[in-house]
């Protein structure tokens, strides 16, 4: 399963049909985009229509959405929709202009996470590709987009089952070899590689995802689990028996650091002072060769309503500062299982050249 986001539904129809699994995050078929809005689980599973870039934008803002794979996903469905309705154009310019223009936009909502952003430049590079050819139309531009945004959707399929496989091998070889009890423990919402064996879910913030995302699908696909907050992790690790520690990364650079929701770098560090395996679990995409350390990444704020407020009742004393970053750096030498990827499971320092021949 896809770290940071629930699985998704393919709609399409022929050899691009997919496998209709339990949970979706994402409803999609042509002209059509739904979300579930994942503000309102465990309570409610409401799915919400998203017609246009700039709802997918708000979504994605509010975090209805989220997840860096689904994020990309969301925003370039949200374009295909748009085009599949008519939008852009009269003109190739116009609509080359329109389509980068439209994915611009979709960059600016969440900054930490490269998926969205290495989406945006790919599919706006396809759009100008296809323009270029002779006899080139404005439908073939439209229907250009509209497939290489379908075609992510069914990769990102093929990734999720290839990261959990991998995962799920390298920890059992690793922590249990001899076929015994493998206890996983996971940061907000990441999946936790359920074929591994057992998950732990951690209640982080905002929103507590973990006890209202990780909780309600490790509960509903009947997966063993536990739910601690995040002061009890330390202690989870001296005293529960954790196997591993396995999170997820909106952003991997080239010496193998990662970005991942915050509390994630006192996870690495209380792992190793326990002599825990570490493992970043995240596709290719999340991967971004071009930033050298993590110091290099842009690490978004959240307001500030989401630590002094809950269900918009204040909690916090007011004239209280708040600092609210939504990720922080995991250093690469704490992450000392690996990084699983749909490609191998990799040490950071050989990530960079497994890597380099695939993604940019």
């Amino acid at each position: 399963m896809l770290p940071g986001c629930f699985p998704l539904r393919w709609q399409g129809g022929g050899e691009h049909s997919g496998e209709t699994m339990s949970l979706e995050a994402i409803r999609y078929s042509r002209g059509s985009l739904q979300i579930l809005n994942q503000l309102l689980l465990p309570q409610q599973s409401h799915y919400e229509a998203v017609g246009s870039v700039r709802q997918a934008w708000e979504a994605i803002r509010a975090m209805k959405v989220r997840g860096a794979p689904a994020i990309a996903l969301v925003g370039c469905l949200s374009l295909s929709v748009e085009l599949q309705e008519g939008a852009g154009g009269p003109g190739l310019a116009a609509l080359l202009a329109f389509v980068r223009d439209a994915l611009s936009f979709l960059v600016t909502a969440r900054p930490t996470a490269v998926n969205m952003a290495r989406a945006a430049r790919d599919l706006a590079d396809a759009a100008a590709l296809e323009a270029e050819r002779e006899g080139a139309t404005e439908e073939a531009v439209r229907e250009r987009v509209i497939r290489y945004a379908e075609d992510m959707l069914e990769k990102d399929l093929k990734d999720n089952q290839s990261i959990g496989d991998l995962g799920a091998h390298h920890l059992l070889e690793r922590t249990a070899p001899g076929g015994g009890k493998v206890t996983v423990l996971t940061h907000c919402n990441t999946g936790a590689l359920a074929t591994a064996g057992y998950g732990t879910a951690l209640e982080t913030r905002p929103y507590n995802q973990g006890a209202r995302l990780t909780a309600f699908e490790l509960v509903y696909e009947q997966i063993p689990a536990t739910l601690i907050a995040d002061s009890m992790a330390a202690a989870a690790m001296a005293h529960r028996g954790v196997s591993a520690v396995v999170v997820g990364a909106d952003r991997v650079v080239a010496n193998g650091d990662t970005a991942n929701k915050v509390g994630t770098y006192q996870l690495a560090i209380a792992a190793r002072h326990h002599g825990i395996p570490f493992y970043v679990a995240a596709p290719s995409s999340s991967c971004d060769l071009r930033l050298e350390t993590g110091q290099e990444i842009v690490i978004e704020e959240r307001p500030g309503q989401e630590l002094t407020d809950v269900n918009g009742v204040r909690i916090a004393a007011p004239g209280i500062g708040v600092w609210n970053p939504a990720f922080d750096v995991t250093p690469h030498d704490l992450i000392t299982g690996g990084i699983i990827t749909e490609l191998g499971v990799f040490a950071p320092e050989e990530l960079r050249a497994a890597l380099s021949a695939t993604i940019s």
